[in-house]
């Protein structure tokens, strides 16, 4: 078997990356060991697929925490905007939602998986089920691709493998070896988009509790806040998760420096005053109440019996005879609900590997190893993954398009 370009992994950055490359006439071999093309984006999005963001180049940028120079270029030549447009003339129409992030109108990802896969074969590009082994390259020149169903000769090889996150579908590390067996520096893989660990046993005691428009803060080991936003979060018998929590750990990079701090406004909406007053007309209300038994108004079931004792107030004492400081304490704690995050659940479990192939060994305007002629990455294997929302399926594109039309 003879092609222009094999590309090995048919997630996201592959299967546009093959497309592009197919619609340009080039000979070109889409390999993927798994039974299905875009196993692991059919579960991006919770099954929806946050497949952007519609905001502008620079924006986007702005929501790139590792090595976002390096974008510039890619993300300049297929923006957001043109992700959404391909995809509406795809036949697949798109919504924006809160934060500008764009799903399916029918909020299935598997429509994104369809339309990508029937594009990359329309365009001419040959999907085989086989998985690479690794790239054979001679004289500092990509020349074949080795596989289960023996060696594939070819002038290019695009290595779109992914990362380590969620291994079952595909994503195994096997691109960053081939890129260390050619010679290629790879940064360690660490967890991003990721559940928070946590020591504190309210999180076990609260295990499955769900808390809705709060605001999660995020403090470092000095001190600085690192992340801020409203949303939503779980507590789990290892720590926290949930869309907050994932959104944070993208920010939280220096755990080897010490434990960040999270404090949770379970009231966003009240500022202290008004808070006092809730605080004031609940207790005149259940006054004749022992303390845990009246605030039930305040906050679900499950968190009560955690309140009290970080209170500090006797469950059983009245509410009539709690003082103007212990109402302050209380809060205190209502606005500013603190754990101990002291580090991040598996890479395994993480939406999105930070690390990968060292970006000052490609060329960011072709996507082009600067070591290997004929050889280039698109997608996650790269060392650039952005913030939630939308940016690093964004990244998939902009990268496999760039290769696929460099090749």
């Amino acid at each position: 078997m003879n092609y222009d370009a094999v590309v090995i992994g048919a997630g996201a950055a592959g299967m546009l990356c093959a497309a592009q490359a197919a619609r340009r006439g080039k000979r070109t071999a889409l390999l993927e060991w798994q039974k299905s093309c875009g196993r692991k984006l059919r579960i991006t999005g919770k099954g929806r697929c946050n497949v952007t963001n519609d905001c502008d180049e620079r924006e986007f940028l702005r929501n790139v925490p590792a090595n976002a120079k390096f974008l510039y270029s890619a993300v300049n030549r297929f923006p957001p905007r043109a992700a959404m447009e391909l995809f509406e003339s795809l036949g697949v129409p798109l919504k924006v939602e809160r934060g500008n992030r764009v799903f399916p109108v029918s909020d299935k990802a598997q429509d994104i998986v369809n339309a990508l896969e029937k594009y990359a074969r329309a365009s001419g590009a040959e999907i085989i089920h086989t998985r690479a082994r690794g790239i054979r390259a001679e004289s500092g020149a990509v020349r074949a691709v080795l596989t289960d169903a023996g060696e594939i000769e070819c002038e290019s090889a695009i290595i779109c493998t992914g990362g380590l996150s969620y291994p079952l579908t595909g994503s195994t590390g096997d691109g960053w070896r081939f890129a260390r067996e050619l010679g290629h520096t790879v940064t360690p893989a660490r967890p991003s988009l990721v559940p928070l660990v946590s020591p504190d046993p309210c999180c076990a005691r609260m295990q499955g509790f769900s808390l809705k428009n709060v605001v999660l803060t995020v403090y470092d080991a000095a001190g600085r806040e690192v992340f801020c936003e409203l949303g939503e979060l779980m507590f789990t018998h290892f720590g926290v998760t949930g869309p907050l929590v994932l959104s944070a750990s993208a920010h939280m990079r220096g755990f080897e420096r010490g434990s960040y701090r999270l404090e949770i406004d379970l009231k966003p909406a009240l500022d202290e005053k008004k808070l006092d007053a809730r605080l004031l007309r609940d207790f005149e209300k259940y006054h004749n109440r022992d303390f845990a038994n009246a605030l039930g108004d305040l906050a679900a079931k499950s968190m009560i019996p955690v309140l009290v004792e970080r209170s500090g107030i006797p469950p059983e004492t009245k509410v009539n005879s709690i003082t103007k400081q212990q109402r302050r304490t209380l809060l205190e704690l209502l606005k500013h609900f603190t754990i101990e995050a002291t580090g991040t659940r598996p890479v395994d479990e993480a939406i999105v590997t930070s690390g990968g192939v060292d970006v000052k060994e490609i060329d960011p305007r072709t996507m082009r190893s600067k070591l290997v002629c004929g050889l280039y990455f698109a997608g996650e294997v790269i060392d650039v993954d952005a913030y939630t929302g939308g940016f690093n399926l964004q990244i998939a594109w902009s990268t496999g398009y760039v290769a696929g039309n460099s090749v």
